[in-house]
């Protein structure tokens, strides 16, 4: 039950955002009607309604692919044995015991 409110309160919620943001445009071209219903002696008589109509549009998203140099960084590993390549000036030691 929890699920089905949470998927709910979501559908409300992304299609308030889309709304807001002009992604969904929606238009009401045709008002509803309310069926008529009449009561007399011989019996009820019902005539239908009408539906209302709506117009939507709906944004469209573009998706494409380009060619593109993309400059990628060198990595240079310097190993700790060689002290001419290192800039420190004594090894480092751990005496904290």
């Amino acid at each position: 039950m929890r699920a089905v409110l949470l998927i709910l309160i979501l559908a409300v919620v992304i299609l308030i955002v889309a709304i807001g943001t002009g992604f969904l445009d929606i238009n009401q071209v045709r008002g509803a009607k309310a069926p008529d219903i009449d009561a007399s002696r011989n019996g009820v008589t019902a005539q239908g309604g009408q539906a209302p109509a709506f117009d939507i549009e709906t944004g469209s998203v573009a998706v494409g692919s380009r060619q593109t140099n993309v400059a990628v960084p060198t990595l240079e590993v310097k190993r700790p044995g060689n002290p001419a390549e290192t800039d420190q000036s004594a090894p480092v030691t751990n005496n904290a015991m």
